[in-house]
């Protein structure tokens, strides 16, 4: 075939490194396609805008729709839901290969992009949609076809992660920590899509549809941030053994399959508790292979452009062979018989951190409340006591109430719920400080 022509929407930090990996390495990923490549285009906003590595002139371009119409491949680095969920589905439905990165898109209309690819014969690749350079997406789609996943469980967010991290080693508080992720360029100067979960809850329904091969969508995972977690928790879950990680959590029941992303207690001898600063990694169980670990970098330009080009040649040997479709397309496109459960239906240990009233019976009277609503408990631990001004007093002088920290064994998310309820208001509970889920080597 001639020079496979490409098109390239977006020109910010990871599209700017595109860019450059396009026209200087121009021959050694012909090398690799087994044919020539030619960037086109680069659709931007503003030509004159500064840019990480200065494109040439001659390819930038306004008019992001004539270059998805002349392009044979299109790489969509724009983000967010429109235009790059329009000016996708106008290369798809013209039989364009297409790479992405856009989670959101992904993540809220990918079952619809999925079947126009298969209907159109068209290629649709997003391996940097989830975990930057890691190459996690494809083999799950691959690799792992002819197994069975049950779990996957991964940390996707690099942002959080630092900010738990240095929380976890420094003692920072929350604020501090972010602010300082900030000045690092972890976090965006508006954090609300990651300290909220948002992100990772996008990557999460990602991995789902290609584990489970069913059309999961973010408004099916749970999501729950880290702005709640506090230096006591930290310094709690440390004394007991854990570090808390926000977690993507996608596992597989006989009834269906539970997306949750929310703060989760981990052992530190679990191999997910020693991903430090902005890493993330993800851990899957599969049936036959049984537990695999991806580590790497999982955000940025260079390590984002890797997990871009890694698709752009994959894309171009498919369309060069004349081999369109992605093995597994057709199943994460389909309707599925797997639905998505809610979170109430999940299965795991829980922390609790609680206030309660420092005289004789009040831990049996907390255990009869668990006990009531089939909740058991697995360890206990009684740090200190409540001052009158609040401060925790480790030598046991009681002027307010005792702290209590039960972790407790398996049990039902409804179950728990409805325990917390019952123990915020019994006479002897002063304050429930904080409940978090609790995830174990098994």
């Amino acid at each position: 075939m001639d020079a496979l022509k490409i098109g390239l929407l977006g020109a910010g930090n990871v599209g700017a490194q595109v860019a450059k990996t396009l026209v200087e390495e121009r021959e050694l990923i012909a090398g690799r396609v087994g044919t020539g490549v030619k960037l086109i285009g680069v659709a931007v906003r503003d030509v004159e805008a500064p840019r990480d590595w200065k494109i040439p002139g001659e390819l930038l371009t306004t008019d992001a729709e004539a270059l998805v119409d002349e392009a044979d491949l299109v790489i969509e680095l724009l983000g967010g839901l429109e235009p790059a969920g329009e000016l996708i589905a106008r290369a798809l439905n013209r039989g364009a290969a297409v790479v992405t990165g856009n989670k959101a898109l992904l993540a809220t209309r990918g079952g619809e992009l999925h079947k126009l690819a298969e209907e159109q014969g068209a290629l649709l690749h997003f391996e940097a949609a989830v975990a930057g350079a890691i190459p996690i997406l494809r083999p799950i789609q691959e690799s792992l076809s002819g197994d069975r996943i049950t779990k996957v469980m991964g940390i996707v967010n690099g942002t959080t992660n630092y900010i738990l991290d240095q929380m976890d080693t420094t003692g920072a508080a929350f604020e501090d920590a972010l602010a300082e992720a900030q000045r690092l360029g972890y976090a965006e100067a508006d954090p609300t899509a990651d300290v909220e979960g948002h992100d990772a809850a996008a990557k999460a329904a990602i991995l789902g549809t290609l584990a489970f091969h069913a059309p999961f969508s973010i408004d099916e995972v749970y999501c729950e941030g880290i702005t709640g977690i506090t230096g006591d928790d930290m310094e709690a879950a440390a004394a007991s053994g854990y570090v808390i990680k926000l977690l993507a959590i996608i596992e597989k029941t006989e009834a269906g399959a539970i997306l949750r992303v929310h703060p989760t207690l981990l052992p530190r001898t679990h191999p997910l508790a020693s991903v430090r600063g902005a890493f993330n990694a993800v851990f899957v169980v599969a049936e036959n292979a049984g537990e695999l670990m991806f580590y790497g970098q999982g955000a940025g330009g260079q390590p984002t452009s890797s997990a871009i080009m890694g698709d752009v040649v994959s894309a171009a040997r498919r369309l060069r062979s004349g081999t369109a479709e992605v093995p597994g397309l057709r199943e994460q496109a389909a309707d599925s018989a797997v639905p998505a459960l809610p979170i109430k239906k999940a299965e795991t240990q829980y922390y609790i951190d609680m206030v309660v009233a420092d005289r004789e019976g009040v831990i049996a009277e907390v255990a009869r409340v668990l006990a009531d609503h089939h909740v058991s408990i697995e360890s206990m631990r009684q740090p200190g006591s409540v001052s009158a001004e609040g401060e925790v007093d480790v030598e046991g002088v009681d002027k307010k109430g005792a702290v209590v920290q039960i972790v407790t064994h398996l049990a039902r998310e409804k179950d728990l719920d409805d325990t917390v309820a019952t123990l915020k208001g019994l006479g002897v509970v002063k304050a429930v400080n904080s409940v978090l889920r609790v995830e174990v080597e098994q």
